[in-house]
């Protein structure tokens, strides 16, 4: 799928949900399980965001937060939600694949459910998460588990898109890895992520003394 037939099928989705958000305005438990790991006044880049439940709630921790996101209809109700939570989001409209991103920028990288990309779509993504952070930053990342598909109670449909601890492992190589597990929980998302779930959740951090090289 390219990038304009994201943005519609994005877009659309966001529009058809009305003033609701599709998957709620809370953040993500794993995310929000890794507070004691942010440090207020740091700089965090939030993957293909959605309608901003992840990036406002990081700004509530006091990080100062870039958020991309296809839809423009997903960017306007999150600076909806951020201007009701009375924070600042630097909200960019861009596409996570094509998107340049910046060269050790950020202290943190958070990746949530960006599960739309094709394998060399995956690897280009992930290239660029790893390249953007910071020398001893860490990433933050959950998806879906290939069980997944059987649970169907959110994710994509096809399993080239679901990730495996495996998977991860392999694609930030050049990363340390602080957390890895595939798990099982009921998650509470709105309705677009609602019941029980086969997920990943990853914590990993950028060498302080090395680029970091995914893939090697």
């Amino acid at each position: 799928m390219n990038a304009h037939e994201q943005e519609h099928m994005w877009s659309t989705r966001y529009r058809s949900a009305g003033e609701d958000y599709v998957f709620g305005t809370t953040p993500n438990r794993f995310l929000a399980a890794q507070a004691a790991l942010l440090a207020s006044g740091a700089d965090a880049l939030s993957v293909a965001d959605g309608e901003g439940r992840n990036a406002v709630w990081l700004a509530e921790q006091g990080l100062a937060v870039t958020a991309t996101e296809i839809s423009p209809v997903a960017l306007e109700k999150a600076r909806k939600l951020a201007a009701g939570r009375h924070v600042e989001v630097d909200f960019v409209l861009a596409d996570a694949v094509a998107w340049d991103y910046p060269e050790a920028a950020f202290d943190f990288v958070v990746a949530i459910f960006i599960q739309f990309a094709d394998s060399a779509q995956r690897a280009h993504i992930f290239a660029g998460m790893a390249r953007a952070l910071r020398p001893g930053g860490h990433l933050i990342l959950q998806g879906y588990t290939p069980k997944q598909l059987e649970y169907r109670t959110g994710g994509p449909s096809a399993v080239e898109n679901l990730y495996t601890a495996e998977l991860l492992r392999e694609a930030f190589a050049g990363l340390e890895i602080v957390h890895l597990q595939e798990y099982e929980d009921v998650l509470e998302e709105g309705v677009g992520h609602k019941g029980r779930s086969a997920l990943v959740g990853l914590v990993a951090r950028r060498p302080a003394d090395a680029a970091a090289e995914p893939g090697r």
